[in-house]
Formats: structure tokens, sequence, C-alpha cells
């Protein structure tokens, strides 16, 4: 089965109903060896685009991951970006904001690391969770210290979410393309994933008793999703819905849709002018004596 990337694409204007986009699809893979084989494959080309971005230094690539708990977020950015150049590459992780986050408004601490141009960004959950868990959780709006509460909730995510799809657009004619993913985890295996936190000794770090507390809000977190990438997936800064049950599925899907994004962008090194040319070859003849 051949990766196409539209296939996972939500087009601006859809009305996105996720019981409607499955969370497993049919393997793009035969067998662990050549789920391996293709990993690897997009690993190497990914290292040469990442290579080719530095060079050319005229864009920046942004990388969004959002999703439950459990769904494979630091699984597939540890595993796709394997073979990226460290100096080229910086992820960040945005949790609750801090005191000093609170001062300010709620897109602020996310764009203090937006990444250069040549490099790439990835964002482990990103200001999305303005409009995701502080929509679920009511109590950290309220701590957001905003001028007037807010009476109208629908008029507040409306105008987050233009809020949030201008500053994409912003970033988009400045150079920085941005490639959002939501991996769609089903409850079923979110379930499956948690139980084996608990069984396997060597997996208990990663589990939290909040994490099942954040379960009985599925249904909510659902509806906030939906009205999410409906509102804010575009032509330019689209969301990718990857069906998330099989993690190494849903690696290969990633760093296939990440490979056309840098591949749209039809980049080349840079050509040597004449001029530069001359200068090279006067450095290197007074190297060889």
């Amino acid at each position: 089965m051949k990766i196409s990337s539209k296939d996972f694409r939500v087009r601006e204007g859809d009305d996105v109903d996720l019981k409607k986009w499955p969370t497993m699809v049919d393997p793009v893979y035969k067998s662990k060896e050549q789920y391996h084989e293709l990993l690897t494959d997009h690993v190497a080309r990914l290292s040469s685009q990442q290579q080719l971005l530095y060079a050319s230094n005229r864009h920046a690539i942004l990388l969004v991951f959002q999703a439950m708990d459990a769904a494979g977020k630091d699984g597939a950015i540890r595993h796709v970006m394997s073979g990226v150049n460290p100096q080229g590459c910086q992820v960040f992780s945005f949790k609750h904001p801090s005191p000093t986050e609170l001062q300010h408004d709620f897109l602020w601490r996310t764009t203090r690391d937006l990444p250069e141009r040549g490099r790439i960004g990835i964002f482990n959950r990103s200001y999305y969770e303005e409009v995701l868990i502080v929509r679920v959780h009511r109590d950290i709006l309220l701590s957001e210290g905003l001028p007037d509460a807010p009476h109208d909730d629908k008029d507040l995510w409306h105008d987050r979410y233009r809020s949030i799809s201008n500053l994409e657009r912003h970033l988009h004619v400045n150079g920085t393309r941005i490639v959002k993913f939501f991996l769609h985890l089903s409850k079923e295996e979110q379930r499956k994933r948690f139980l084996a936190r608990i069984d396997e000794p060597e997996k208990n770090w990663k589990f939290s008793a909040a994490d099942v507390e954040e379960r009985k809000f599925w249904k909510h977190y659902m509806e906030a999703y939906e009205e999410c990438l409906s509102a804010t997936s575009t032509k330019d800064s689209p969301w990718y819905v990857v069906p998330a049950d099989d993690k190494e599925n849903a690696r290969l899907i990633v760093s296939q849709i990440v490979l056309d994004a840098l591949d749209d962008l039809k980049m080349s090194y840079p050509e040597t002018t004449p001029a530069r040319r001359r200068e090279l070859l006067t450095i290197r003849k007074g190297l060889e004596a």
C-alpha cells in the first residue's frame, strides 16, 4: 500500500466527524522487517531534506502534534526524526502554563519557540491546547486573567480559532510551513496501552492516575477536537488525522506526510556565483601551496 498524504488531510471547510475517521487502516508494511526498512528509508530521506532545508535557508518547518494520552506522540517524534541533525531540529513540549506565561496572551509562550529559517521545529502539544484542554476544563480558562469573564463560549472559541489561523497565515507568508497531526486513537486502544503501562515495570513511569481521570472527559475532548480541526485546517496549514491504533503504521504515515511537505518546497542548494567561484579557487591555490 502506497501512502497518500491527501487521504489523511482535513480539507479546508470540512465539517469533521471523528467517528467517520478510522483509528486503524490496512498497514503499509507486511512484516516488522519491512516496517524497519521503510522507516529507515524515510528517515534517510528526511535527513537529506533537512540538510537541504538548512542550506537553502529560505523556509522553516513547524510540526504540530496533538492527541489523547498514549496515542504515540513521543514515539512518532523519536522514530521519525531519529536521523535528523540535532542542530537543525528543536522539540518543545507545552504543559500547564506557568504564572509568567499566564500574564500574557494565550499565544505568547509558543511563539517564543518558533523555528528559525532552515530549521525544523516540533511542538509536542501546542497553542491548540488553548482550544482543547482549556475548553474541557474551564477552571484553566478562568485562571488566564482575561479582561472580561467570557459569557458566550461560542464567541470565545471562534475568536481563538481566528487568532490561531491568523498567526499561521502570517507564519506561512513569512516562510514557515506548518504541518499539524492529530494522532487518532480509539478509546479501547488507549485502555490497552494504559494497562501495559501498569503491567510492564519499565513503563510505569509513563502512567499517571490523572490519565485515567481524563478518560472520563473523552466525549468532550472529541467534540473539542472536531470543532478545532474543522475551524483551523487550511490549505496552507492543514491538519492530518493519522490512524494511531497501529503505532508503526502511524509513524510511516507521519514520516511520509513530512517528506511530502518538504518536497513541496522545491528546494535547491544555493548556486555559487562566478565571483564566489573565483574566490574559492584562489583560496584553493593558497591551500595547495
